[in-house]
């Protein structure tokens, strides 16, 4: 009787190199190319809009104080959705979520710029803010799944060209659009590039396995209260004269309340929304803060140098422009440089620590600035602050994903984002509302110490016998004290800002040195 064969055992799995993309993409520099103009169209979308406010306002019939909802919709909503970008891509697939938030964002962006009145306009934007939200993260995710762990900080650098670019790019192109053309062209300029990157991502966006996840509801509303009293506060805050209005009071005790019950939630609950792992990352929770300063940094200076440039120095649109741009050119260059520094296994910190030393000398010099600042000056000093950026975000990117395992990616990187979006609308609000009290203070100091003992021409004893002409040279005497006043404010934001950099910088010496990144994604939990 023949014996039966033995059953040839199955082939063994081949190990993946070490040095792997996770995921495979049919055409990689396309990919490449769609992620990158997606991620550009959402960072540009968060400024963009700004210069256009006054011509919305008159054509939408809107007051200078609803005007702003168009702004605050978009925040809001974005903050909100950012934070289940993770779960999302888990349940109905990363590639999916993507496809669709750049399909929904075009939508979005042909809908403002058809928008025939205020309410429309503030719908619209809020539907914008939820599908940008994904993208940020999604792409920086599909960046690093689709790129080959050594270079990874190359990577990082052509991704956060579009972050950090794209806010000073920004105002400048929709002032042109707005100038040249009508303020809806500055939604329907993300049509066409909007539908290349669309193409691109159908064609050759690689599938990432999905994971069953339970959705946690009450961490997402206690997350999404809090994040809501947040902006609304800073939004209406000046407006509303901050603690002396019912509604600011009414929105700090949300924003405190929620944030509470989400830190206990976060801390005890059995599946909450970010893996505690995430937390429990000492790199990445330092990244998080440093994230926070980044914003507060960059937004508030990048809010405050064009509205400075053109009031009080007399600067168009376009040559505040041409005297913004080389700050983009530091970031490009320091990014670059940054980047092959990662690649030959130079220590973060050092790079770290010495791009936030370099920033802050930028803004010690803006802290030196007078009326009578010329454009190299601004020039200077911009490409100083672009060089320290840039020397900042890739390495702090890299650590912070380094240790990380792939399945943490997406959820790691919506919170680098919201943690900068944060800042930036902190930022913002902070700078502005002390700009804002420094000029009334500034001013009545200066204007106590004119007089006619102090040397102006004008003898103010007799300045009503010449009526006109009187009101005419006070009038004048009062918008240099304006003027003078306005100055100085800025410089104290100046000061301010370059002491929150310095006090940073020190703190890249707590993170870990630089560790080799977390194993292959996990296709099963």
């Amino acid at each position: 009787m023949a014996s039966r064969a033995a059953p040839v055992p199955a082939p063994a799995p081949v190990p993946r190199p070490a040095d792997a993309a996770e995921l495979e993409s049919g055409n990689y520099p396309l990919m490449i190319l769609g992620v990158m103009a997606a991620s550009l169209l959402q960072i540009l979308d968060t400024t963009i809009a700004n210069v256009a406010l006054p011509h919305m306002q008159s054509s939408l019939g809107a007051t200078v104080d609803t005007i702003t909802w168009v702004l605050t919709s978009y925040i809001i909503a974005s903050a909100v959705a950012l934070p289940i970008t993770g779960w999302l891509a888990d349940r109905i697939g990363a590639r999916r979520l993507f496809i669709g938030s750049v399909a929904g964002f075009i939508l979005a962006s042909m809908l403002c710029g058809l928008a025939q009145n205020l309410e429309e306009m503030v719908i619209f934007r809020a539907f914008q803010g939820i599908a940008g939200a994904f993208i940020a993260p999604l792409s920086q995710a599909f960046m690093l799944d689709a790129t080959r762990p050594s270079r990874h900080p190359q990577i990082m650098a052509v991704w956060g060209m579009g972050i950090m670019i794209g806010p000073i790019l920004g105002p400048i192109l929709g002032g042109w659009l707005t100038e040249t053309a009508n303020w809806r062209w500055v939604f329907f300029v993300n049509l066409p590039v909007g539908a290349l990157s669309l193409a691109a991502l159908i064609a050759f966006l690689p599938h990432r396995p999905q994971r069953a996840r339970r959705f946690d509801i009450a961490g997402f509303v206690l997350l999404a209260l809090a994040l809501t009293a947040f902006q609304l506060l800073l939004d209406r805050g000046q407006q509303q004269d901050w603690l002396a209005s019912t509604e600011i009071w009414v929105y700090l005790l949300i924003m405190l309340s929620a944030t509470w019950m989400v830190v206990i939630h976060f801390a005890t609950a059995t599946a909450p929304m970010f893996d505690r792992a995430l937390f429990a990352d000492r790199n990445f929770a330092i990244a998080l803060g440093f994230m926070v300063v980044i914003g507060i940094v960059m937004f508030a200076v990048m809010a405050l140098l064009p509205p400075m440039l053109q009031n009080l120095f007399g600067y168009g649109v376009i040559d505040t422009g041409i005297v913004l741009m080389p700050r983009g050119v530091g970031i490009l260059i320091s990014m670059q440089l940054s980047g092959v520094l990662m690649r030959r296994g130079f220590d973060a910190r050092p790079v770290v620590a010495g791009g936030f030393v370099i920033c802050a000398l930028s803004l010690w010099q803006m802290a030196h600035w007078s009326l009578d600042v010329d454009a190299l000056h601004v020039i200077v000093s911009g490409l100083l602050q672009g060089l320290g950026m840039g020397l900042v975000f890739i390495p702090l990117q890299v650590s912070a994903f380094a240790t990380l395992s792939p399945r943490l990616r997406t959820d790691g990187s919506s919170l680098l984002n919201l943690f900068r979006s944060l800042g930036a609308s902190a930022g913002i609000a902070w700078m502005t509302v002390l700009l804002a009290r420094n000029i009334q203070t500034s001013h009545e100091e200066l204007g106590s110490n004119i007089t006619a003992a102090t040397g102006i021409i004008v003898d103010f004893s007799t300045s009503d016998r010449f009526q006109v002409l009187g009101d005419g040279a006070m009038a004048l005497i009062d918008a240099k004290v304006n003027r003078q006043a306005a100055m100085i404010a800025y410089v104290d934001d100046f000061w301010l800002m370059m002491w929150i950099t310095l006090a940073a910088a020190p703190l890249a010496l707590l993170m870990r040195r630089n560790a080799a990144p977390a194993g292959p994604v996990a296709l099963s939990e």
